[in-house]
């Protein structure tokens, strides 16, 4: 796969790629880079979602992808999404006896489809749903499992992940990081998923444009990156010393060269000497003082300039700050009351559940347990089969499909919208602290990256008005870099407010500070952090 002279603009004209150049090769590749670096938009590009500006992009063979978002219709059956049904209606048609030559052709090589089929579901896990289900009964984890069993099953021989961990349980994702350990051709994953990157045969970082390549897995990376952040550091450090050590070399020549020139002057003034004599020397000290500073102010912009190099080379990635002191909930506080509920999908609360003061509730569960759906009905969003849901305070739900933004308005005006009292330099002065300054704020929000999306998003909801007390998030962290998910932890911290996280990263829900676990599974009761891993069978 190879990327020549890859140029790429959105139609409103912001650049994401400027004569690209990349080759990839067997393996497998993880592609990582800061949110908005134009990953996703470089595996649309390599699938043929998007085209290039100019330059050409050659794959060998066929390619699979499998998207950041996955939007199935939810009338189609299994073996529709696998793209094996029409092989399947031809089999049947056979064994029931008709033999016309159209349904032969149709099956071609496919006799055992069913049975790879079933196959491919069990070994993703979804081998209870059968072929005949529909898109509608299934969760959006299974359904990222559905798109990737239809992959496996096409073999294609370039295989393009985007976040494919996003919305998987934990017994899922082992078994997607199973799927890549095993996978024969290439293949390049953008991934967040630390555990999933330990997998990977090589890291192409993706900055500023262009692709920098390590070798071995994420930890090799980091330990490379480490190694050359210190000698960036290092090197900082020796310019600067250079660059004071020209600044006292250039003080001290313009000292030397003053006293010369009172010197002559007093010899001038004295009469000294012959006129004639006396100019030769003012000329030649005038010579003389215009080579030491034109050498020694050369020296100092040359050793700037090696500074300037020098930082250039040290890391500086900007993280998420935020001051929320509206959001503030004292302890003890009524919050949140969840009475006798019973959810679509069959999942419940039974008795009373109350959520207090600044609590930090995680949500875990299997995918398809009812977690979206308990927060959608705690938002307002679902209205609960019984029961009531009951919210005393204002409250923001921050869902998995980040669809509370207009992809049609700027980042700026999305806030607006919700904080209509708010001025546009109040707006965009905290919208810097989300990282969206100057031309970024107006940038529209159809063209934002999943992680810029996720940010504009957080933003909308945190200043908006009035301010929420409770805060419920549904998969934060899909999308996120793992530079994006340590500032989003960094800002959580900052949030005063009553948190509800429904997660399957048990490490960042770990990070944030949860104060209590709730577990999902047929009904909802209190859990333990180590529950949950033993339960995926990990420590």
């Amino acid at each position: 796969m190879t990327c020549t002279a890859v140029s790429f603009a959105w139609p409103d004209g912001t650049e994401v790629f400027d004569h690209l150049q990349l080759a990839v090769g067997a393996g497998r590749t993880g592609l990582i880079g800061l949110n908005g670096c134009g990953k996703s938009t470089l595996l649309k590009l390599v699938a043929g979602d998007l085209a290039p500006t100019e330059g050409r992009i050659d794959v060998t063979g066929e390619v699979g992808y499998l998207p950041q978002s996955v939007v199935l219709d939810t009338a189609l059956r299994v073996d529709e999404a696998l793209g094996v049904a029409a092989t399947r209606a031809a089999l049947h048609a056979i064994e029931a006896g008709d033999a016309r030559e159209e349904h032969f052709t149709t099956v071609g090589d496919g006799w055992d489809v069913e049975e790879r089929a079933v196959a491919t579901l069990d070994q993703l896990g979804l081998g209870r749903i059968g072929l005949d289900r529909t898109i509608g009964e299934m969760s959006g984890g299974e359904c990222v499992l559905l798109r990737l069993a239809a992959l496996l099953l096409a073999r294609p021989d370039v295989l393009l992940l985007d976040e494919p961990t996003n919305n998987l349980d934990l017994p899922a994702r082992r078994r997607l990081y199973d799927a890549v350990g095993s996978w024969p051709g290439v293949l390049v994953v953008v991934s967040h998923d630390r555990d999933l990157l330990e997998r990977v045969d090589r890291i192409a970082e993706l900055r500023d444009g262009e692709v920098r390549w390590y070798g071995g897995d994420y930890r090799a990376y980091e330990e490379a990156l480490a190694q050359e952040q210190e000698a960036a550091e290092r090197m900082v450090r020796v310019a600067e010393a250079d660059v004071q050590r020209q600044k006292r070399e250039l003080s001290e020549a313009q000292s030397k060269l003053a006293r010369r020139k009172r010197y002559g002057q007093k010899m001038w003034d004295g009469k000294r000497e012959p006129k004639i004599i006396m100019n030769a020397r003012k000329r030649a000290a005038q010579e003389s003082a215009g080579k030491h500073r034109v050498m020694h102010t050369e020296k100092l912009g040359q050793a700037k300039e090696r500074l300037g190099e020098a930082v250039e080379a040290v890391r500086d990635d900007d993280e998420i700050r935020i001051a929320l002191p509206h959001t503030v909930v004292h302890p003890g506080r009524g919050v949140l009351a969840l009475r006798d509920l019973r959810l679509r999908h069959g999942a419940e609360v039974r008795g009373e559940l109350a959520v207090h003061g600044p609590e930090r509730i995680a949500l875990v569960g299997r995918n398809g347990a009812g977690k979206t759906t308990l927060l959608r009905t705690v938002a307002g969003e679902l209205a609960p089969v019984s029961g009531e849901a009951l919210a005393r305070v204002p409250l923001r739900f921050l869902p998995q499909r980040l669809d509370v933004l207009d992809d049609g308005l700027s980042v700026v005006e999305n806030v607006a919208r919700l904080a209509p009292e708010a001025t546009n330099n109040v707006i965009r002065a905290q919208l810097a602290r989300f990282l969206f300054r100057g031309a970024r704020a107006d940038q529209r929000a159809g063209t934002l990256s999943g992680g810029e999306r996720f940010r504009a998003s957080l933003a909308a909801l945190l200043l908006a008005e009035p301010a929420p007390r409770l805060l419920m998030l549904d998969e934060p962290t899909n999308n996120l870099d793992l530079a994006s998910v340590r500032g989003l932890t960094a800002a959580l911290e900052a949030y005063r407010g009553a948190l509800i996280v429904a997660s399957h990263d048990v490490t960042f829900l770990e990070s944030i500070g949860i104060t209590r676990w709730l577990l999902l599974d047929g009904e909802l009761r209190d859990t333990t952090p180590e529950e949950v891993r033993a339960a995926d069978g990990t420590r």
